[in-house]
């Protein structure tokens, strides 16, 4: 019998197998489709909302927990800033050396401040790791004067996360992600093909900010945007015919607190109240631009 015992064994095992493995793929399935789902546009939240109608906060109390940023710990400053900013966009910059050596990193300390010049600001903290030295990053850029900031969306945001990784100055993060550099127009570091939109920069002005003990701790960058591409399958035209991206196709990711990202599932419009209504519903809007 147990020549029997044995072959029923394997059976069973083989039976859990194909059930594991369908299992998997049903897992599988069911993330691609939620990941074809696209974002849709919904309602505003409260169409019905008048001028001095009431939106409260939705909690039972009025207590809030103070925190005092002069007396607490940098250590502690962290999770809390970045849970408490968001979402946030994320500006996948590519940059390289004066020997061009490439370099590939995500920054969600970043967003557009101004469009008359083009302009993009980016935060860069000093590296922890490296006894408060400067980020491959920030370095490059300050040789340079030149960087490109790659727009991520879904479709590789793994890809684009792995470059986040405290690697040596000499690993080239595009390759070890298995991203594809391309040619950028006016400046020399390469853009991500894999990104729709790209947004080739000139540096402006850094602003080294010094921490409570006087040390350099944050820069703050300042960029003009100097060639923007944007892939023609999330081009699309505003109402008054302005190149625009549509983002339920760009299906931008964000950063929120810790480690986790974001995506755009529902859109919603709300206008600019008129002046020259003292109602403002929905129809009393400004259209959009």
């Amino acid at each position: 019998m147990p020549g029997h015992a044995g072959g029923a064994w394997a059976a069973s095992l083989g039976a859990a197998a194909l059930l594991g493995a369908a299992a998997s793929a049903s897992v599988s399935a069911l993330l691609m489709r939620r990941w074809r789902r696209k974002p849709r546009m919904v309602q505003m939240p409260h169409p019905h909302w008048k001028p001095t109608d009431p939106q409260p906060h939705p909690f039972p109390t009025d207590v809030y927990i103070e925190y005092d940023t002069a007396r607490e710990t940098k250590s502690s400053a962290y999770p809390l800033a970045i849970s408490v900013i968001t979402p946030r966009p994320i500006a996948l910059i590519s940059s390289c050396n004066k020997e061009g050596q490439f370099n590939l990193a995500p920054y969600s300390y970043f967003n557009c401040v101004g469009h008359d010049p083009f302009t993009l600001v980016i935060g860069i903290n000093r590296s922890g790791t490296r006894g408060g030295g400067k980020k491959d990053t920030l370095a490059n850029i300050e040789e340079t004067g030149e960087f490109v900031i790659n727009i991520m969306s879904e479709w590789f945001v793994e890809a684009a996360n792995h470059a986040c990784g405290d690697f040596d100055s000499s690993v080239d993060e595009l390759a070890l992600a298995g991203l594809t550099p391309i040619a950028s127009k006016r400046v020399k570091p390469p853009r991500v093909k894999e990104s729709a939109v790209h947004m080739e920069c000139k540096l402006v002005q850094v602003i080294d900010t010094p921490n409570a003990a006087g040390q350099p701790a944050l820069a703050i960058v300042i960029a003009e945007c100097v060639m923007l591409h944007v892939h023609e399958g999330v081009a699309g035209r505003s109402p008054s015919g302005s190149l625009v991206v549509d983002p339920i196709r760009m299906r931008p990711v964000c950063r929120l607190g810790g480690t986790m990202y974001g995506r755009v599932n529902e859109l919603y419009n709300i206008g600019r109240p008129n002046s020259k209504q003292a109602h403002v519903g929905p129809a009393d809007y400004t259209p959009p631009f």
